[in-house]
């Protein structure tokens, strides 16, 4: 693992002996970090049609910068987790924010669609090379007993960002334009990098470790089991999300009501992930997942049957907002559960593979919402809540692959 030390002068460290100073400033700094990128994943969803517009495509179409970004990530996170292995983690990180700063620099100064689209694999890449990472050097900076809390503030930037930084970036492409709101995020990734330079500690990097030494845990039955749930789990939660702009048009939202009803799906995102990460160790991952997935499902047939007969009940939206982020986002502490105990010897690449899935699945929603954008809001909404019908029938056929904890 790491060694660490201050500077070139001083003793090596063992884990947990970082001097408190620096730890102290570091973990925040790193979860600040995760809010960039969380925020820069999805706030294209806040500004779609405006987007559109002003790049000469249709709406659909402009939804697709999310797959992009979701299917680089997705794709390039094992490999760069390879290629980057050996650097030390505080050029690393450094580096990977500024190349985020740099890509939505980028996007926001570009002069058509295909130059966005190039940008947005930028961005994936960095945000794919930092956020591994950064988990990791967290859990190191700080003694074993408080790892887990450490874990927890910087995965907690990724949520906060689900539910603050995207209503927020909408509500900023609103007022000020959708360029200058990625050009925020840019800046938040600079400053972001700057604090990571000053306040973290040296750490050399790890022994490279070639791809397929890493890919090989999906030869076990229970992983390669377990990981296409995500893949659908996900895409069902997001088959709408892009697209929410029109799709809470579809149901009596106005553009600027659609930031507080993003709000609400956030903090629904947040009470889910909590509450999956209590009830997974006290009643297992396959019955926390059958009520995400019936929630879930609940949760956008309802907003369906709202915009098929044209309801306008503001309240009643809130509330399926609330159950539609709950049962996306507490798939996550259940399905990382499970695969650690498929392959205990194996807990850092599977949930690295997970993640990869993760994103495999944002994609493939936002593929499919684009294909669904078309017919209407109803549409997309009924598809989104069969896709996550499908995950409960596959999970309930796949339960089987015995673990431990499932």
């Amino acid at each position: 693992m790491f060694n660490v030390s201050l500077s070139g002068s001083k003793k090596a460290k063992t884990p947990g002996e970082v001097p408190g100073r620096d730890v102290l400033g570091a973990v925040p700094a790193l979860a600040l970090g995760t809010f960039a990128v969380g925020t820069d994943a999805f706030v294209v969803a806040g500004f779609l049609p405006e987007l559109a517009a002003d790049l000469g495509v249709p709406t659909a179409t402009a939804g697709q910068a999310v797959t992009v970004f979701a299917a680089s990530y997705a794709l390039l996170s094992p490999v760069l987790a390879t290629l980057a292995a050996r650097l030390p983690r505080r050029r690393l990180l450094v580096g990977a924010l500024v190349g985020l700063a740099l890509a939505n620099l980028a996007s926001a100064l570009a002069p058509d669609f295909a130059v966005l689209l190039a940008s947005r694999v930028a961005a994936a890449a960095a945000a794919a090379a930092f956020t591994p990472n950064a988990g990791a050097v967290a859990a190191f900076l700080v003694r074993p007993q408080r790892r887990a809390r450490a874990l927890a503030v910087v995965v907690g930037g990724l949520t906060v960002a689900t539910a603050l930084g995207v209503p927020l970036g909408g509500l900023a492409g609103q007022w000020t334009g959708w360029r200058w709101a990625l050009g925020a995020v840019a800046g938040l990734a600079l400053l972001v990098a700057g604090a990571v330079a000053v306040l973290l500690p040296y750490l050399p990097g790890d022994p490279r470790v070639p791809l397929r030494e890493r890919l090989a845990v999906l030869r076990r039955p229970a992983v390669r089991a377990i990981l296409p749930l995500t893949v659908l789990g996900m895409a069902a939660a997001y088959t709408v999300y892009a697209y929410s702009v029109p799709a809470l048009a579809a149901v009596g939202l106005t553009a600027r009501d659609t930031a507080w009803a993003l709000g609400l799906y956030g903090v629904g995102a947040i009470l889910g992930n909590l509450a999956a990460g209590l009830a997974t160790d006290r009643l297992g991952g396959v019955r926390v997942l059958t009520a995400g997935y019936v929630v879930m499902a609940a949760g956008l047939a309802g907003l369906g049957a709202l915009a098929a007969t044209g309801t306008h009940a503001p309240a009643l939206v809130g509330l399926l907002m609330v159950a539609w982020g709950a049962g996306s986002w507490c798939q996550t502490p259940p399905q990382q559960h499970r695969l650690i105990a498929a392959a205990p010897g194996e807990a850092p690449l599977v949930v690295a593979l997970n993640s990869s899935a993760i994103y495999i699945g944002i994609g493939t929603g936002t593929l499919i919402g684009g294909l669904t954008a078309g017919p209407g809001a109803t549409t997309m909404y009924v598809v989104a809540a069969g896709l996550a019908l499908l995950a409960l029938a596959y999970l309930s056929l796949t339960a089987g692959e015995r673990t431990t904890t499932s």
